[in-house]
């Protein structure tokens, strides 16, 4: 990808240039085979084709000839929690340990490696793929640290095992809901520790986490996330000093998720003070699926109970009242599907309330909505919530022998991450990660929808890739944006790609087509073993916020 300009990028407090790239491939659907595409003012002016593309050429400060790159919206990431990522990113990172050894081992490694930190970051573990079968143990802990304060969260977040230097950091830690002596910490023991492990972070290494995870984003052709905090999984500081940091410097857009429940006006005012869009994201109906607190109608196959319940429907009536009459979005964690259930008997009750016009105008959301049955499906479509999902959830946990089947058994396992009957209902979809649980991994996850292991939940890539880029950008209200047309934001990013194919969702159809007549923009084979579309450059509202080196 080579420019006719030599001028380095725009840094963000500069005036923005006119650009036009040619050459290559843009993804929009107001040309089907379009070539080419100028921006102007942050925003998209014009898209075409390459003929077109000479009359523009001598009125712009800058010509990118794409060299057949492939030139597509920029990907939103609609739950991510971007501090934690960071730490993942630089920190201690489990996720890739094979055995219960070779993670006490790394945890080794890296209490050696950090002798200044007054508690020591981890997580990413999961003892369901290891052959022993069991999480470690506090001694054990405890003997890999030297008796240092570490925090090492599951990989779903929401259990943790810790030292006992760390336990002892924490006053009546120990007669909290959640203590169970030599098992994971859960609900309040887990929040408790949690919360003084994270003050522990300076505000440097905050930043620095914040800044890492970021750069990451861009990298990845991400070009917005949807920062999911709330008191039970950050604080205050943090949110409000990514939003910050998120404003001061060139990168991905953040829009902040406050998970607060809401009362009434003083609340939402509070809310939008910290600089939310919303009271919504991560707050919690139930837990996860992995540490056996998602909440279910029938008990779990694996383990005695059906889970924890958080808030229950009146709960949800109130919250979503309360924020509708405000003109607050609101929101909610919800896996299991009693904790489903409980969701739209709430919302219901709240349309009762104040009315199903206002209700569906307001567009709530609901985080993971895993377990969805034909009448909870229904109701998301009634009341108009947007289905915020994690395809790689299915990729990691899906399948006959995944987690999903252990913790459920295979026949409700099945059931799970129904994408297809949700667009067949008409609910809207937004894609993203929930980073750190899963990595930031935008075309991965485009690819986990479309090879769902469940075949009848599969959809087309390009209905998984409009999710994950327009899909966002409509669950916090706008339609405007995330698509490339004319007068749209210019968010878009460049990737080296193979050839362009048109993809159906399932295996008893033909399944590619590169037909120019079937007038749909194409996108990377994206069949699993083909090497995924490599970033080239990342550009927000007009400005280049990633540019990989050499190209």
């Amino acid at each position: 990808m080579s420019s006719a300009s030599s001028a380095p990028d725009a840094p963000a407090t500069t005036a923005h240039r006119t650009v036009l790239l040619r050459g290559g491939d843009v993804h929009s659907p107001a040309d089907p085979f379009a070539t080419a595409m100028v921006v102007e003012r942050g925003h998209v002016a014009w898209v075409g084709s390459e003929g077109a593309a000479d009359a523009f050429a001598s009125g712009v400060d800058e010509v990118v000839d794409l060299e057949g790159a492939l030139v597509t919206p920029a990907f939103t990431d609609a739950h991510v929690h971007t501090t934690a990522t960071g730490l993942a990113l630089t920190g201690l990172d489990l996720s890739s340990a094979r055995t219960l050894a070779e993670a006490l081992d790394a945890v080794r490694a890296h209490a050696a490696a950090r002798p200044d930190d007054r508690v020591l970051l981890g997580g990413g573990w999961d003892a369901a793929r290891w052959p022993e079968r069991r999480h470690p143990s506090p001694a054990e802990l405890d003997a890999a640290t030297g008796g240092r304060p570490l925090y090492l969260p599951r990989i779903d977040v929401h259990s943790a095992v810790v030292t006992t230097a760390l336990l002892d950091l924490v006053p009546g830690v120990r007669e909290l809901a959640g203590f169970r002596p030599g098992e994971p910490l859960t609900g309040a023991a887990h929040h408790a520790v949690r919360a003084a492990a994270h003050g522990a972070i300076t505000p440097r290494q905050r930043a620095e986490a914040q800044r890492a995870a970021l750069r990451h984003a861009a990298s990845l052709g991400i070009g917005t996330v949807h920062e999911c905090g709330g008191p039970d999984i950050s604080d205050e500081d943090d949110f409000t000093s990514l939003l910050a940091l998120a404003r001061e410097e060139s990168g991905p857009r953040v829009f902040g998720y406050w998970a607060e429940r809401v009362a009434g006006a003083k609340d939402a005012d509070r809310i939008r003070e910290l600089g939310a869009v919303g009271a919504a994201g991560d707050l919690f109906v139930d837990g996860s699926l992995g540490s056996h607190t998602a909440c279910l109608h029938a008990p779990y196959a694996d383990a005695p109970g059906t889970g924890t319940d958080h808030l229950d429907a009146a709960d949800v009536a109130d919250h979503v009242s309360a924020c509708t009459e405000a003109g607050l979005q609101a929101g909610f964690h919800a896996i299991g599907d009693a904790a489903l259930s409980a969701v739209v008997e709430g919302v219901r009750a709240a349309a009762e309330r104040v009315g199903l016009a206002r209700i569906r105008a307001a567009r709530h959301r609901v985080e993971h909505a895993e377990m969805l049955t034909p009448a909870t499906i229904a109701a998301f479509a009634e009341f108009g919530l947007t289905a915020s999902v994690q395809p790689a959830f299915d990729a990691l946990w899906g399948g006959e022998s995944g987690m999903y089947a252990e913790r459920l058994g295979a026949e409700r396992a099945a059931t799970l991450n129904p994408y297809a009957a949700l667009l067949r209902a008409g609910v809207p979809l937004a894609f993203g990660s929930d980073a750190p649980v899963t990595p930031l991994d935008p075309w991965g996850a485009v690819r986990a929808a479309a090879f769902h292991h469940t075949l009848e939940h599969r959809i087309s890539a390009r209905a998984a890739f409009t999710a994950h880029t327009r899909g966002g950008w409509r669950a916090l209200g706008r339609d405007d944006a995330g698509i490339l047309v004319p007068g749209a934001p210019a968010d878009y990013a460049v990737w080296r790609a193979e050839e362009l194919v048109v993809q159906a969702p399932d295996d008893r159809v033909a399944r590619w087509s590169t037909d120019p007549r079937s007038g749909t923009p194409g996108l990377p084979d994206l069949t699993p073993g083909v090497a995924l579309p490599v970033c080239l450059r990342t550009v927000v509202f007009g400005r280049t916020v990633f540019a990989r080196p050499n190209e």
